[in-house]
């Protein structure tokens, strides 16, 4: 009751204020600028001639831009995917319930020329959801029979081994684990199985050589491919 009443307020302030955040289509989009990517599940809009933060509702990037945490694998192709679908796009926000979180930050469900940035984050392997908390679950199940497709084929952040924590991120600070002292130092390659079986080998070289966690070790890169591995495209 309480919730309602705040939400019957919030959206009488707002008519009150001239802000026109709730449109009369049935899903309740507003058409805003975007004049910012800050990262993959964060933007910067301006609605209404008033410049607002925009935090992704139920999904979760990995960090580029964290004042404590470095800059964490797949980030940068997070943002630049989502920067891509926004630039010169009518971008439309579907707010959640409760609209802001504790950082003052709209809550939101975004649209770029009619498609879910949220749902082709989690299709490129870019995001995971997260974040699940009542009553802004709307389009859940949606999201996670998305992310279980990613998950199978092993695309993006689901190619690391481990990476994908119920909390977070794996960072790059976790490295040289036990395993890596069980290599030989011939053999620097490091073979890896997805939790959907797909196998990736990965050079030192390699953007995501630290973060990732061998299950087997080669010595060149003919052995990994006769074992039914495939070289890392990062």
């Amino acid at each position: 009751m309480l919730k309602k009443l705040l939400i019957s307020i919030i959206s009488i302030v707002f008519l009150m204020s001239g802000c026109s955040y709730l449109t009369s289509n049935d899903e309740q989009r507003i058409p805003v600028k975007v004049e910012k990517v800050v990262d993959g599940d964060t933007i910067k809009v301006r609605v209404d001639g008033k410049l607002e933060t925009v935090r992704f509702l139920l999904v979760d990037t990995p960090e580029s831009v964290h004042p404590s945490k470095p800059i964490q694998p797949f980030s940068k192709e997070a943002s630049k995917h989502a920067g891509d679908m926004l630039k010169d796009a009518d971008v439309q926000l579907e707010l959640g319930i409760g609209e802001r979180d504790k950082y003052g930050r709209l809550l939101a469900y975004v649209y770029a020329d009619g498609k879910s940035v949220q749902e082709s984050l989690l299709k490129k392997g870019l995001a995971r959801v997260a974040y699940v908390f009542e009553p802004n679950t709307k389009y859940v199940d949606q999201y996670e029979s998305i992310q279980k497709q990613a998950q199978k084929e092993g695309v993006g952040i689901w190619s690391l081994e481990n990476y994908v924590q119920e909390d977070g991120y794996v960072s790059d600070n976790d490295e040289d684990k036990p395993e890596d002292q069980a290599k030989n130092e011939d053999c620097t390659i490091k073979g890896n199985i997805s939790s959907s079986g797909g196998k990736i080998y990965h050079l030192e070289s390699g953007r995501y050589y630290k973060v990732t966690k061998p299950e087997k070790w080669f010595c060149t890169e003919k052995e990994a491919m006769d074992s039914g591995f495939r070289k890392s495209k990062q």
